[in-house]
This record gives structure tokens, sequence and C-alpha cells, in this order.
């Protein structure tokens, strides 16, 4: 325990950091600065500065660098050396200045028009809420981006400016209800994010995996998931001496990785850490990913974090546990011992509820990508109608706000006899869980399952925290303007639950009756990328984003460019690169195939015994039909990409490769995906999905 201790957070200048190294004054300025939300002082971050070069220093890093997450959902980073000169001899130098601001080409990120090359200038800005860190020799600085005028260009300055919406509305609902000590209202995140491993040769004999991060073919095994096999399941030896490697890695940058284990795919597996506010949780679970592909290469692993990279079995998510508090350590989700009596927590609960209801769409619209398409919907990933999950608990009080005006009684926890003497009787949850909700409540905290695996969770969390900022807005204002503000905020509850339970759904979110339910229920079913991001053009949300000041319109019309622009890309790319593995690769060893069956005919029929000719002239001509089949369908792929790239409109080209592109894709794929089930193994030329999924040991 004692060398973890020492392990943990060793790369990282945080709290206790920076109050062994800043002058006392300095440490206490910098604290009261984050704890209320005030403007920095530049004189100030230059004694931070030159304690966080000598810091990085002793560490060994030789390089600083501003660490920024722009809309390519990646994180980005130019090294600087702490390196100068003067008369002739090498200095260790690292300014205030340069700390607080760095400079970037802004027209090479994705930006929706807002930065063209002739005017390229952009700035990336130190959040000091969010920890520093030494990785790789370099000092890393999480910083936002921004352009020459001040437009947002990444996933963390909308993050930051909700956090902040929050916060002030947050604490106005507050101080309406009496509460004259706290000093913020926060997000906290703990994001679970799942995976695969495989093998790094057979990654990369994948042209499809290298290029899309997805298997575009592949025939599916014998043996799926179907068995349960796999879940919990004792961890392979090559598997635990990278996630025990992993863990130490990610201890070192602070990040509180705590459980680990075997998830329902084969090959799957899932890492959670401990909760932090959201905008540190964000920067970690970026830093999370990129620690898990480099540490899985040093063992030979390839990490897989696309949200389906294999058909057939459970997609890869990311489960975003989602609650909100006070930095005095109250938990404004949490129900207490009597939540009917709990009047502040079922103000909240029921903002939270209206909150998804009147903005479901913008928020299905966050966790939207390619992958996620595949991949919502089955296989423990919730589908594409956003409701709500409660538990009996909740729903029993809502219900009686419904009826009454007001709750009376809460149920009870029981206890749990298992039926054997040797066995604990246990305390029984309120509640059951329900892995079929896409927004549900569990315990403290809501969980959106809906997120992807590769996701940024700056994306989802901005957005609900606007959202809910945005209703708090409103209880606040009323608040504010009523005489008796118990009575109102009870009125408030109620006029809420009543207006908004039509998003409260404890049931089967997979069943086909919860779909006809849903749909009488005026719930939007959202299953495709394209429709879910126009949502970014609708008034009501580019008012709410406007209104909490997150967003400008300008900037949320940017952003549905880029992330369609990215969209288009990514299809053109697996269909790019479907083509090139059929033309070059499968093909070729398919007729390679067929020649030897042919030859293998001839043969039997020289000696006489035409007993098996029969059934070879089948698998020929079987084989044959497939081939030019999909010869036939990449000619068809190659026009309908070649038509969908001529399209000038982003909206119109994303629905041209949704609707053109990807049926051929997968129409395709079931040629070649037949055609593995009945070529001889030695003549496939990549591994299949029995190599890659149960090729570990």
């Amino acid at each position: 325990m004692s060398e973890l201790a020492k392990i943990f957070g060793s790369q990282v200048f945080n709290d206790s950091v920076m109050r062994e190294k800043l002058p006392t004054a300095t440490y206490n300025a910098l604290k009261n600065i984050i704890d209320n939300n005030l403007t920095l002082d530049p004189n100030l971050a230059e004694v931070v500065a030159s304690a966080m070069k000598e810091w990085a220093i002793e560490r060994g890093a030789t390089h600083y660098c501003h660490w920024f997450q722009p809309m390519t959902g990646m994180t980005a980073e130019k090294h600087d050396s702490f390196i100068s000169t003067s008369e002739g001899k090498i200095i260790m130098e690292f300014s205030g200045k340069e700390l607080i601001k760095g400079e970037s080409d802004a027209s090479s990120f994705p930006n929706g028009g807002i930065r063209a090359t002739f005017e390229a200038r952009g700035y990336t800005a130190w959040d000091f809420t969010s920890p520093a860190f030494v990785k790789d020799k370099t000092l890393y600085i999480p910083t936002a981006f921004c352009s020459y005028s001040g437009e947002a260009l990444d996933k963390k300055t909308p993050l930051l400016r909700s956090m902040d919406a929050l916060n002030r509305h947050g604490l106005r609902v507050l101080r309406a209800l009496g509460n004259k000590t706290a000093k913020k209202v926060m997000a906290y995140v703990g994001a679970e994010q799942e995976y695969f491993l495989i093998d790094r040769e057979l990654f990369m004999k994948r042209k499809d995996l290298l290029f899309t991060g997805r298997t575009l073919f592949g025939a599916r095994p014998p043996k799926g998931q179907e068995m349960g096999d796999q879940y919990y399941a004792s961890i392979k030896t090559r598997v635990l001496n990278f996630m025990q490697d992993l863990d130490i890695e990610l201890w070192k940058l602070g990040i509180p990785a705590k459980t680990r284990h075997n998830e329902a795919a084969p090959a799957q597996h899932e890492i959670a850490p401990i909760y932090n506010i959201v905008n540190v949780a964000s920067d970690q679970n970026q830093l999370m990913m990129e620690t898990m592909k480099k540490v899985a290469a040093r063992h030979g692993l390839a990490c897989l974090l696309h949200e389906k990279p294999f058909a057939g079995v459970n997609g890869s998510g990311k489960h975003n546990n989602w609650s909100i508090g006070t930095d005095e350590g109250v938990n404004l989700l949490d129900p207490g011992p009597e939540p009917h009596k709990n009047t502040l927590f079922l103000l909240i609960l029921a903002s939270i509820i209206k909150a998804v209801d009147v903005y479901a769409d913008v928020i299905r619209s966050s966790v939207a990508n390619s992958g996620n398409d595949y991949r919502l919907g089955a296989h423990e990933a919730p589908p594409a109608i956003v409701s709500i999950f409660l538990g009996d608990q909740l729903t029993d009080i809502i219900e009686q706000i419904e009826r009454e005006g007001e709750a009376r009684t809460s149920i009870c926890s029981t206890k749990l006899e298992i039926g054997a003497s040797a066995l604990p009787v246990l305390a029984r949850d309120i509640t059951d869980r329900n892995r079929t909700s896409p927004f549900a409540f569990t315990g403290n905290k809501f969980e959106f399952r809906m997120v992807g695996a590769s996701t940024s969770i700056a994306g989802p969390n901005f957005i609900i925290n606007t959202a809910v900022a945005d209703i708090l807005s409103e209880v606040a204002d009323r608040l504010e303007a009523a005489g008796n503000k118990e009575e109102e905020a009870k009125k408030i509850t109620a006029e809420f639950v009543r207006n908004h339970k039509r998003i409260i759904f404890n049931g089967d979110n997979y069943s086909e009756e919860w779909k006809t339910e849903a749909e009488r229920r005026g719930l939007s079913c959202i299953d495709n990328f394209v429709d879910a991001k126009r949502t970014l053009l609708d008034g009501k949300n580019i008012r709410m984003f406007a209104r909490m000041g997150v967003l400008t319109e300008k900037e949320s019309l940017s952003r549905y460019e880029i992330l369609m622009e990215n969209y288009n890309k990514t299809i053109r790319i697996e269909a790019l690169t479907a083509i090139e593995m059929v033309e070059r690769d499968i093909l070729p060893a398919v007729h390679r195939y067929i020649t030897e069956i042919a030859t293998c005919i001839n043969q039997v029929r020289e000696t006489g015994v035409h007993i098996i000719i029969e059934t070879q002239e089948k698998l020929l001509k079987d084989i044959s039909t497939l081939a030019v089949s999909a010869n036939e369908k990449v000619r068809e792929l190659k026009k309908a990409v070649n038509e969908a790239a001529a399209i000038e409109d982003v909206s119109s080209q994303g629905v041209a490769y949704r609707d053109k592109v990807i049926p051929v894709m997968k129409s395709l794929r079931e040629d070649i995906d037949s055609l593995e089930a009945m070529v001889d193994s030695r003549h496939w030329p990549i591994p299949t999905y029995v190599d890659m999924l149960f090729g570990l040991e």
C-alpha cells in the first residue's frame, strides 16, 4: 500500500504538490480563484509556471505542451522545450504567459467555416481547474482551444461554459431554498470504459481495423457470447498483465482506475474509474483511452475502442454516470432515507425529468456517431428512444405527487435471505437495475448508457449540463419571485412531473411494445446519425445553448457542419477500404481457390470415380456465383461513393452516404461473409473472427 500511495498521482501537479511547491500566499490565492470561479491573475501565473517547470524537470521533462481536444474527437499537442539561450549558455525557462496561452493553426483543425486558411490563428487557454501532468518527458497542460475571435473550436470550451451555467443557476435554486453557504454546484462523472483486446499481429493484417477501427467483413464464429461464459470470467494471463500495467500507468497520472473485468463479448473488457468533477473526468477519460492503446501495444495487443468492432456480439460503450453536488460534499441526487420529505431532491429530480423530456432530441444527438448507429438497440446498449428509468421507490413517489401534489410515504428497503445458513442476510436495494434504459437512476446518480466507447464524454456532458441548467434557471426565476419558497418548490415539482412523466419508463426498452408505446407518447426514435445531428439545427436547441452562454448560434451551426463532415469522411473511408480489401485481397484469394477446385474436379474425373464430382461442382458454382455478385457490388459501391463525394452540401451528402453507400456496403459484406464460410481456411487472406476473438491465452 505504501508503494501504491507513492505511485498514485506521482506524475500530476495536483493540489498536494501545489501546496508543497507554491508559496502559501500563491497557493491560497489560486485556490480562492478556483473555488469561487474568479479570473486568473497573470502575476500569479508567473509563480505557478516557475514551480510547475521545476517540478516537471525533476520528473525528467524537457518539453511542455498545451494539451487540447479539437473537434476531431481526439487530443492534440505541440511540444516546446524549456530550453532557451542566454550569452551562449542554455537555461530552462517557462513563463506565466506560456502557461496561460498558446497558439495553433486553427484552420487545420475542423472548424465548420469559422476559420479559413488565410485567417488561421487560434489560441489555447490554460484550464487551471484540471491538473497538469508529466508524460513521456513532457509537461502536459490541459487547455481549451478557441479561434482568434473567441469561438469554441474544441470539446472542452462548451463543457467549461456548461459547468458555469449549471453552477450559476444551481446556486440560485439553493439560495432561494435557504442554503447560503454553498459556493459551487458541480457536475460529477464516472465513465465506465468498454474495449476489445486482440493480438496486434492480427490487427495489423486487417486493413479495416487499421483504417476504420471496425471489421467491415467477418463471418460469425460458431460460438459468440450466447453461453455467457466471458462475462466476469477469470481474466486470461496476457490480458491481466496488460490490465495490471495499465492500472499502474493510470495511477501515476492520478486517474483513479478502480474496477476491471471481462465484459460480455469474447475479447471484450471494461475499466471504470472513481468519480471526478466533469471537466477533470473528461480529461482523464481522453488520457485513459490514449494510455490503453499505448500499453496494449507494449503487450503485443491492439486496443479497439470502436463502438462495434465485431458484428454479432456486444458493442462497446462508456456508461456515463452523472450527478450534481455542492462544494460542501452534498450530492443533490441523493434521495436520503425519506425521499418523499426531501423537497430539494424531488425538485432537482423533477427538473432533470423535464430537461431530458424537452431536450431528448439533442441529448440523443450528443452520442451519435457512425459507430453508435451499429451499436444502439441491442446487446446491452439502449435503444435510440430516450427515456428515464426511476425504479420502484421513486416511481411510487412520482405517482403520489402526480395524484395528490406531494408524496407522503417512501418504499423502504427490505432484507434478502438467500436460504443457506452459511450465507448472510443481505440488505436489498430499494429498486432493481434496468440495463436497457438510456438514462437510468441508480441510487444517487443517473447512468447515461447511450455514450459510445470512442466518444469524448465532453460532448454528452456539456449537453446534459446545459439542458439541466436551462430548467434550473426557470425554477430559480419562479422561486425567487415566490413568497413561500417551500410551497412553490412543491408546486413546480408536481407541475413538472405531470407535464413530463411521458419520458419515464421502467420496463423493457428492447420490446416492440415499448416502441409502440413511445410513439403513442410522442417520444421520438432517432435511429441514425444524420437525423440525430439535424437536431443541432433546431431553433429550440440553438436558443437553449445561447441562453445559457454555452454555444452561440454560429458555434452551434459550425458544430453541425464539423460533425456531418466527419461522418461523411468516415463512411467514405470505410467504403474505400472495403473496395480495396475485396479487390486486392479477398477476391484474388477466392479466385485461386476456385482454380484449385476446378483442377481437383478435372483430376477426379480422370480417375473415373465420379461420386464426389457433383458435390465439388456445386461448391464451385456457389462460390463462383458469390464472387461474381461481390465483384458487381464493388462496382455499385464505387459508383455510389463517387456520386456521394460529388455532392457539396454536407447534409445532402450525409443522406447519400447513409441511404446509398451504406446499404451497398452491407450487401457486399453478406457476399464476402458467405464466401469466408465456404472457402478453405488456407486460402482466406485475412484473420477471422475466430482468430481475433478467441486467440488470446
